[in-house]
């Protein structure tokens, strides 16, 4: 068999099945489009985490309002102690 047939064959073999391949991978099914109970599923999922965000939010604004809170009588505290007057056991004791 003279050389130039069997290239030829070789070529018109593997052409072939590249088309082949070519066009499967072409006429795929979409792997990437999720079935519509799948989205709803991650609608509700989103939901649901964005009342949690929200819930913890609101927590953690009352945490911050309650040390606001103890910090403003903690301080007031501290300046009636400062500025009162020493009293008559402070001085004895000098």
């Amino acid at each position: 068999m003279p050389l130039g047939i069997v290239i030829i064959a070789i070529v018109a073999v593997a052409g072939g099945t590249i088309s082949q391949v070519l066009r499967l991978w072409l006429n795929r099914p979409a792997r990437a489009v999720l079935p519509q109970t799948d989205l709803r599923e991650i609608r509700d999922g989103l939901g649901q985490l964005q009342q949690a965000v929200d819930a913890i939010a609101v927590e953690v604004e009352r945490l911050s309002e309650g040390q606001r809170f103890t910090t403003k009588l903690l301080s007031e505290q501290a300046r009636k102690v400062v500025s009162a007057p020493p009293t008559d056991e402070h001085l004895s004791m000098q």
